[in-house]
């Protein structure tokens, strides 16, 4: 997972809202919340994913200096 994605799932997100707002098409303004919600996930657990991939690496460091 890159931490691209989510934002380019925002980006889109509003997009889609912007164009179902002028058309006065809520659906198509739904979906871009949707995809919005789903690139702020995504972006949630790339930057979980990296926390813990700082965590993995510090016992691995501590466990090599011993």
């Amino acid at each position: 997972m890159n931490d691209s994605s989510g934002r380019t799932d925002d980006l889109k997100g509003r997009a889609k809202e912007a164009v179902g707002d002028l058309t006065d098409n809520p659906d198509l303004k739904r979906e871009g919340q949707t995809d919005r919600a789903a690139g702020k996930v995504k972006e949630r657990l790339s930057e979980a994913k990296d926390k813990l991939e700082d965590v993995v690496d510090n016992v691995k460091d501590k466990l090599h200096r011993d």
